[in-house]
């Protein structure tokens, strides 16, 4: 697709003297020929990043451009980087919208002849763009089919589906590294619609950022998945905290949650396509505890969990048994112990530092001791001794991954 409306985006700008260019209906650019005039932040932003901020794509929403059926003008926005007119007209297929055409205004006024020539090249963008989503769609199909596989338990299919996405070029060889996005829910409730849509949303944004070939995405139930590769000879130019903090944004963006609500895991590098089934895990579980525990950030790294990525690969009834039962009792719903739980809490994360633990908790340093005698009474731990003090903060943190 790229090379037939390349030219036709030379085509018509030859025709009409003026720059050209032809945008997603995310405001990606596909296509663009020369510019001979001034062009904008925008513009500029646009060639260099393939991404435009996304307030430009917020106020391209609210002008009500993805509803438009011709000819449109969208005026400057110096505040946004828009300081160039825009001319645009829509590229439909039977009104499903595929992309926009685009003249810039500082290449002078659009004249009827213009604009007839625009609905005519738009209408022929309309059939390229058709043709490549039928046969786009029938390679992530199959694209979604292998890396199911790579996924699988069965450790016969891995090597198997990694040759397959190799010689089918949907994927190049090289070290994978993959990193899991997910939001918060209630335990046990499937995803809303418009959550999975915001998932999809922020795992492709990641894969454009990428060099043809060297991504992979699948949307999973709970979460996506997004898998980058990078070649022996040369990397994609992304590291992975610059995808995942990507991502984390485009999720934010489209799910309508605060940043504390989305979370990106990252896994370990692995060598090849076929070891991808344990970097996804080691992702999962990063994601999962950092949206469990909220104590990790926006994006956690696998390597980074400490001693959450061992008690991560426990079930839940041996994380309940591993418990210390006095910190168990403290933990029941039913015996009001919340501000306990709290003071315990905060004092074994400031390593038993009582100053920082008061300043923490907003307390009178007496009221911090009274409590730390109530929370001996009652569990029959003794805070003076480091293996009681190792028991608790263990079992506060199985408690978290039990939620």
């Amino acid at each position: 697709m790229a090379s037939d409306l390349q030219r036709l985006v030379d085509h018509l700008g030859n025709r009409l003297g003026r720059s050209v260019a032809i945008d997603d209906p995310h405001i990606r650019l596909l296509a663009y020929n020369a510019h001979t005039t001034d062009v904008d932040e925008v513009r500029v932003g646009s060639i260099m990043r393939r991404s435009v901020p996304a307030e430009l794509t917020g106020h391209l929403h609210d002008l009500g451009v993805h509803k438009a059926e011709d000819i449109f003008t969208v005026p400057a926005r110096p505040d946004i980087g828009l300081t160039v007119e825009r001319t645009g007209m829509p590229v439909r297929y039977e009104q499903i919208l595929l992309g926009y055409l685009w003249l810039v205004g500082s290449d002078g006024p659009v004249t009827a002849e213009h604009a007839d020539a625009l609905r005519e090249a738009a209408g022929h963008a309309a059939l390229i763009m058709h043709r490549e989503h039928l046969a786009d769609e029938l390679a992530r199909g199959r694209e979604r089919e292998l890396l199911r596989d790579l996924l699988a338990d069965d450790p016969a299919l891995h090597a198997d589906a990694a040759e397959e996405l190799l010689d089918q070029e949907l994927a190049v060889a090289g070290a994978v590294t993959a990193l899991v996005a997910t939001v918060s829910q209630p335990a046990g409730e499937p995803l809303g619609e418009q959550d999975r849509l915001a998932l999809g949303a922020a795992v492709d944004h990641g894969r454009r950022r990428l060099p043809p070939r060297t991504a992979l995405t699948l949307l999973r139930p709970g979460h996506a998945l997004l898998v980058a590769i990078s070649p022996p000879h040369g990397g994609t130019g992304t590291t992975a905290d610059e995808l995942a903090a990507a991502v984390h944004e485009r999720l934010v963006t489209e799910s309508g949650r605060d940043n504390g609500e989305c979370w990106i895991g990252i896994g370990s590098t692995q060598r090849n396509l076929r070891d991808l089934r344990r970097g996804y895990h080691e992702a999962w579980r990063a994601a999962d505890v950092a949206r469990i525990t909220g104590a990790l950030g926006p994006v956690a790294h696998y390597s980074g969990l400490g001693v959450y990525a061992l008690l991560s690969q426990l079930s839940p009834q041996q994380l309940a048994d591993a418990l210390h039962p006095g910190v168990r009792s403290l933990l029941d719903n039913g015996n009001g112990h919340d501000e306990l739980v709290a003071t315990l809490a905060a004092y074994l994360d400031n390593a038993g530092d009582a100053k920082r633990t008061v300043t923490a908790l907003h307390v009178h340093r007496a009221t911090l001791y009274y409590r730390l005698r109530r929370i001996e009474e009652l569990s029959g731990l003794d805070l003076s001794r480091g293996d009681d003090r190792l028991a608790a903060h263990l079992s506060l943190k199985l408690a978290r991954l039990l939620e």
